[in-house]
């Protein structure tokens, strides 16, 4: 049997003479000394910072920045070429609002529900494009940012405190009358409703990312390069999907704040 005197050294005991001969394995044998999760820790003031997440954030934000810049650079009235394909953007997540919002209240919220889907809609992309695997880090790896859970908790939270200020600049204090209807006896039923809210959306968004991200890497790993080409078109696809619920889903809770 064996006996473990450090969380390195492990001693092959014989149980006839009790004897223990210091046979030093390797640690990648020892489950203990495996971690799950590591990640890229910048460390600012005594403030852990989560690297990996801040520098394909801050790529997907500059890649949107730079899209509109170029769009907005030179506006002719006839668009065409990339400003075309930004109105052309622009109108999509403007019927989001529409839809959900209605002519009456939709204009105010259309650069909040256009932020939420493109930011997303990046995010996963970049994920789901680009070979971060290539490039190595002191720890963790390169992924898309939605694939951690304190990427989509800050965001679902965003939209929660969205509707919130929505509900109230419209209707005051009286906004938290909505928890006693149709009657007060749905008091904590509605009140449990908003931290199920965000409860649902962060949790979606994260692990239908982590679920593609992974299913990709295993069967890549089990199975030639071709074949997981179909199920990546299909993680392009349903990240594509999840930016759209997502920014629907907000623009629908900001409607029911208003309404």
């Amino acid at each position: 049997f064996f006996k473990q005197k450090t969380a390195y050294e492990i001693y092959q005991c014989d149980w006839s003479s009790d004897v223990c001969s210091s046979d030093l394995l390797d640690t990648s044998l020892l489950l203990s000394a495996i971690e799950v999760g590591t990640h890229y820790y910048w460390d600012i003031a005594g403030i852990s910072l989560h690297g990996e997440v801040f520098i394909i954030s801050w790529l997907v934000i500059f890649l949107i920045l730079g899209a509109a810049f170029l769009a907005t650079s030179s506006l002719e009235q006839i668009p065409k070429g990339w400003q075309n394909f930004m109105e052309s953007v622009l109108e999509f997540t403007t019927d989001i609002a529409r839809n959900q919002l209605g002519e009456s209240f939709y204009r105010p919220w259309v650069p909040f529900v256009s932020t939420l889907f493109l930011f997303i809609f990046g995010c996963n992309w970049a994920g789901a494009l680009i070979p971060w695997k290539v490039l190595s880090l002191p720890e963790g790896e390169l992924a898309a940012p939605t694939n951690d859970i304190n990427t989509t908790v800050a965001l679902a939270l965003l939209v929660s405190l969205t509707y919130f200020y929505a509900g109230i600049s419209k209707k005051g204090l009286g906004y938290f009358g909505r928890y006693l209807q149709p009657t007060p006896i749905l008091l904590p039923i509605n009140i449990l409703e908003d931290f199920t809210k965000p409860l649902s959306l962060s949790f979606r968004l994260f692990g239908n990312t982590l679920a593609d991200e992974l299913t990709i890497s295993v069967i890549t790993l089990l199975v030639p390069l071709f074949i997981p080409l179909p199920i990546m078109g299909l993680g392009i696809f349903a990240s594509s999907v999840q930016a759209l619920i997502f920014s629907t889903l907000a623009a629908a809770y900001i409607a029911e704040a208003v309404e």
